[in-house]
């Protein structure tokens, strides 16, 4: 699975993705007699990445791990130490804490690229973030990170993609923990219930035009989700897992929608006094809430992995990011 996070200039934030089934080993891909130069993120990647789970954390630029299609800069030593550092508290620790370290070693992806800025295509689009068949995750605008002020919104379902500080939330964690979902659908399949609740408005290339905001009326989490079954089960998963009840209680109450007319004109009823009354249409929110249930059930039975435990997990440590040292390595 590919999976990207794109920006089109001064129009819209927005995702595009592709598929594949590449299988992950517990044994390691990286050869002994590698040599790098060392420096303390090596060190210290090596001790907390690769030892442990058979994970390479690259920083440095390198021409075989890009897409020399698009103009890219090297991420920035310091801000790739600060966000190594959060990837494996807010990430990696937050599965050990559930399921143990064999668990992440069996199925995280195999390496992390960070690259400073976003890819640039010579359309003007902005590339910001790559997940690719659930071996390598490529991370972009590093060098946007604020080290001294990092923010990771559980609050908010629709955030401002362009405010700053970055919301590491949105660029970076969703990112993740969308492409472990996909791991884990490969792994063992879901319900093909889950297939049919939204097999009528699924959007296939034109979900680009699906705002997110928009999204919950037609049965969808975002945008990104309105595009095919496996991105709408792996979006439901992320978005759920790295937000508070009251902001997933946001999107569902966006799944209600104004029922309206062959001329956009809102379709109204009156009451037994005679009051009228808007029709409403709940199709989208009875859809999200029928999804979620599916992706639940797959992942406590087919798993023994428990959402709710999980998401209590990643929001509390979502929420120590502000109280970590990320510019020194411990």
């Amino acid at each position: 699975m590919k999976y990207t996070r794109i920006i089109i200039l001064g129009l819209m934030a927005t995702l595009l993705a592709g598929c594949s089934d590449d299988d992950l080993s517990s044994k390691s891909i990286f050869e002994e007699t590698e040599v790098t130069d060392s420096t303390e993120l090596d060190r210290w990647t090596k001790a907390n990445f690769t030892d442990p789970y058979n994970i390479k954390f690259l920083y440095r630029y390198n021409d075989r791990e890009t897409d020399n299609y698009y103009n890219v800069i090297p991420a920035d030593y310091d801000k790739s130490k600060a966000l190594a550092i959060m990837v494996k508290h807010v990430w990696m620790d937050s599965y050990t804490d559930l399921l143990g370290q064999d668990f992440l070693k069996s199925y995280s992806p195999r390496v992390y690229q960070l690259i400073g800025s976003p890819e640039y295509d010579n359309g003007g689009g902005i590339v910001l973030g790559v997940a690719e068949g659930g071996v390598k995750v490529t991370l972009f605008r590093v060098n946007n990170i604020d080290i001294d002020h990092p923010v990771i919104d559980v609050d908010s379902p629709f955030p401002n993609t362009s405010a700053l500080p970055m919301d590491l939330n949105y660029w970076f964690f969703h990112t993740m923990h969308h492409e472990f979902c996909h791991i884990m659908t490969q792994k063992k399949n879901y319900s093909t219930e889950f297939q049919t609740i939204s097999s009528a408005n699924y959007q296939t290339s034109n979900w680009i035009n699906v705002a997110n905001d928009k999204a919950p009326a037609m049965g969808f989490v975002s945008g990104y989700a309105s595009k095919e079954y496996n991105e709408d089960f792996a979006e439901i998963y992320a978005t759920y897992v790295t937000h508070t009840q009251a902001a997933w209680d946001k999107i569902v109450a966006s799944g209600v929608a104004v029922k309206l007319d062959e001329n956009n004109d809102t379709i109204f009823t009156f009451d037994k006094n005679g009051n009228k009354q808007a029709q409403y249409d709940t199709s989208g929110r009875d859809a999200i809430i029928a999804k979620l249930a599916l992706v639940k059930e797959y992942f406590k039975n087919d798993w023994g992995i428990d959402l709710d435990k999980l998401r209590e997990i990643v929001l509390r440590r979502s929420k120590e990011v502000t109280t970590l040292d990320l510019r020194h390595l411990k």
